[in-house]
């Protein structure tokens, strides 16, 4: 298991205690507050949620003030933090307490869609994703790496160790949970890295002591969901999604055909999904082709496949901050109308998304969804459809985004609200 960031970021006991003594030691005599605007003032949003985290991590709480100038933070001030801010290029004003607390009393009248949500404690981040990867392979790992927010990798040798409740925030890198190994068999099974990559998986799968890789890749689903239920918090993107709860749905039913591991597939695994068993799908039918780089009809590619980029938006919903807090912090942006983007998985059927699924953005005029929230035990989870935020169509070998050059991006906005989403002091939801 390692750690990965190009900063480090030991999260060690001292460290932290490190942290917290610099910044009170370099505290200003007079009462004063940090003010990180989220709005359009911000010139990098992304680096924001990272002066959050580095906060955080020294044990000084972040109040998140939800809708407030794009969802704002605000922070007791010290010249660490202030500095750290500068270095970041991260846009700030020092405010008198005063100012602050007209701002908190204008978020607090009940007539303004506005509430305030105490962050307390960084949390600590797993990435999924197997030994070779590459952190421009996936836009959460990327858009870690440029707001400096630490995590570590993990694969299946550690989930099936039982490492998943050390850790508050899971993401799934681009992973096919179903044993298929991305469906990519018409257009690579010739070429070495999928030759590889199916060798690799191949040996994984026998030394943790599974026949199959499917069975491999279905024990960790299943490791994943109890996490989940336990009150871990999950968070995925592209093929992560869906290929996801179609295992769930399978469970014991053999849908991958003979050129995937080396027996026919159950010719009546179409009737033997239970639906029951997944988090956000439901009704969905099997893309049994092994020629179709699909796997089932949830994915809506083709849909947006005929709109065309200049076309393709998605629309974040506008909660009741007051009311519904959770989705409201998971959809903080300066932008409500989001530019679309490809993936394997682009977007989600509207038709097949399950009842109680909180829905977050849609392109209602096509009838699909991009990004959705529900419960699952006493955890969480995020589905986020596509590849990249800020490259429309990404293809297999296509160079890294260069993050730098979309510091205020409202689609990867989304994937970091998601990594603060933990921090907030647990709060009892209206009803």
């Amino acid at each position: 298991m390692t750690t990965t960031n190009r900063r480090p970021s030991d999260r060690s006991p001292f460290r932290a205690g490190l942290l917290l003594l610099v910044l009170l030691v370099a505290a200003p005599a007079w009462a004063t507050k940090l003010l990180i605007p989220m709005d359009g003032s911000q010139r990098d949003h992304l680096k924001a949620y990272g002066i959050a985290y580095w906060t955080l991590e020294a044990d000084v709480t972040v109040e998140w003030l939800l809708n407030y100038r794009g969802g704002s933070f605000l922070i007791d001030h010290y010249q660490a933090l202030e500095q750290e801010c500068t270095i970041r290029g991260v846009t700030y004003q020092v405010i008198a307490d005063g100012q602050a607390a007209n701002i908190l009393r204008e978020i607090a009248d009940p007539e303004v869609n506005m509430e305030v949500v105490k962050l307390e404690k960084a949390p600590k981040i797993a990435v999924y994703a197997p030994e070779g990867f590459q952190p421009w392979d996936d836009a959460v790992t990327m858009v870690m790496e440029y707001a400096e927010i630490p995590y570590e990798r993990i694969y299946d040798p550690q989930v099936v160790a039982g490492v998943l409740p050390t850790f508050d925030w899971l993401h799934l890198h681009h992973e096919d949970f179903t044993g298929q190994y991305g469906k990519f068999w018409r257009s690579y099974r010739n070429a070495a890295w999928y030759q590889e990559m199916v060798r690799e998986s191949e040996e994984m799968a026998a030394s943790l002591g599974f026949a199959k890789v499917s069975e491999m890749k279905l024990g960790v689903a299943l490791a994943i969901r109890d996490y989940v239920v336990g009150g871990g918090y999950l968070f995925t993107m592209c093929s992560g999604t869906d290929s996801y709860d179609i295992a769930l749905a399978a469970e014991g039913v053999d849908i991958c055909g003979e050129m995937f591991d080396g027996d026919p597939m159950d010719p009546a695994a179409q009737q033997k999904l239970d639906f029951s068993k997944t988090f956000a799908f439901r009704d969905f039918q099997l893309e049994t082709n092994p020629m179709v780089y699909e796997f089932s009809n949830i994915d809506a590619t083709d849909i947006h496949g005929r709109i065309g980029q200049e076309r393709d938006f998605f629309t974040l919903f506008d909660f009741s901050a007051k009311w519904d807090i959770v989705p409201t912090m998971l959809c903080q942006s300066h932008e409500q109308v989001v530019r679309g983007f490809m993936g394997q998985t682009t977007a989600f059927r509207g038709s097949l998304v399950k009842p109680g699924v909180t829905i977050m953005g849609e392109n209602k005029a096509q009838g699909t969804v991009k990004y959705i929230h529900g419960e699952f035990g006493l955890g969480q989870w995020t589905f986020y459809g596509g590849h990249d935020p800020e490259d429309y169509q990404h293809m297999v070998g296509d160079p890294p985004t260069d993050l730098s050059l979309h510091p205020n991006s409202s689609g990867y906005r989304l994937i970091l609200n998601n990594i603060l989403f933990p921090a907030a002091r647990k709060k009892k939801q209206k009803t």
